[in-house]
């Protein structure tokens, strides 16, 4: 029987939150702005900031001018002229002879470092087991804003297959995975992030808005488990499971992904049932982990 996924109390801690003394925290920050050395430390917070939302953006979006950068960031091209001319010089990023900036080398290098993390390792191992009984491709996602990321991959030897790789990105609302993980959140917390939002899925289907894409969530909840039947592409079948911590939060998504022309009825019921298995074992494995890039709020 499947557990099913849910979720967190979004609302009422974010209300608790906001029940904060206005009139104290004004006495708060001008207190501690009168604190030998605090215009120091917030110009140093800003600058860090800044230089965060930088590598983030060049992440997403490599190739960007100047211009472009403070643009999509809201911030003084001043601020940002000193923060790149910072991140070119220590390698984290790169000028090209057209003035567009990119990651750089050091920047890069994070990505190889992916594969040592605690929850990686523990996929490897579910993952071995999934690929011994299947040889179906198996992946490790988690939730990047909008977008699903697979943050790990183990490829079925067939020669029919998903062609894909570690950091590759599908929205969130659309994939398997995605769904999976937005299962956990409050439909007050997807609302806000999908809500006013064209949803079309990369093989063209259009969802009929935030309304659709709840019902979608509220069967994933029921079931505990998310299927897709060729929204990310064409002639795939995908399935998805949650990853939860001890805290009981979603942290991740465990994923299959299999061409359509391999999958039967009873195929599907195994893959499932033993993806749902391989996600409890998991489950188990990271119970440690806290909650990192969750919604928790």
């Amino acid at each position: 029987m499947s557990t099913p996924i849910r979720p967190l109390p979004f609302c009422r801690w974010n209300r608790v939150r906001e029940t904060v003394n206005v009139s104290r925290v004004a006495t708060d920050q001008v207190t501690e702005s009168s604190r030998p050395g605090a215009a120091g430390r917030q110009a140093t917070s800003a600058g860090v900031h800044a230089t965060l939302a930088v590598l983030d953006l060049l992440a997403a979006r490599p190739q960007l001018g100047l211009s472009d950068i403070a643009r999509e960031l809201g911030l003084a091209k001043s601020t940002l002229h000193r923060v790149l001319a910072v991140l070119v010089e220590r390698g984290w990023a790169v000028r090209d002879t057209e003035g567009l900036f990119s990651l750089g080398i050091r920047a890069l290098r994070l990505g190889s470092s992916s594969a040592d993390l605690p929850i990686v390792k523990a996929f490897r191992t579910v993952a071995a087991e999934f690929l011994t009984r299947h040889d179906e491709t198996i992946a490790l996602a988690v939730l990047d804003g909008s977008e699903s990321l697979f943050l790990a991959l183990e490829e079925t030897s067939q020669p029919i297959r998903l062609v894909t790789h570690v950091g590759s990105k599908t929205p969130a609302f659309a994939s398997a995975s995605g769904r999976v993980v937005l299962a956990s959140h409050p439909p007050a917390a997807v609302a806000a992030l999908f809500g006013g939002r064209l949803l079309v899925t990369p093989t063209g289907r259009r969802l009929n808005g935030v309304a659709e894409l709840q019902t979608i969530l509220e069967e994933v909840r029921a079931r505990g488990y998310a299927e897709n039947h060729g929204e990310t592409a064409d002639g795939l079948y995908a399935a998805s499971v949650p990853v939860v911590n001890g805290e009981g939060v979603t942290i991740a998504a465990l994923t299959t992904c299999v061409p359509v022309s391999r999958i039967t009825p009873l195929l599907q019921g195994e893959i499932v049932e033993d993806l749902k298995r391989n996600g409890r074992e998991l489950s188990q494995l990271i119970a440690w982990l806290p909650s990192f890039g969750s919604r928790r709020t």
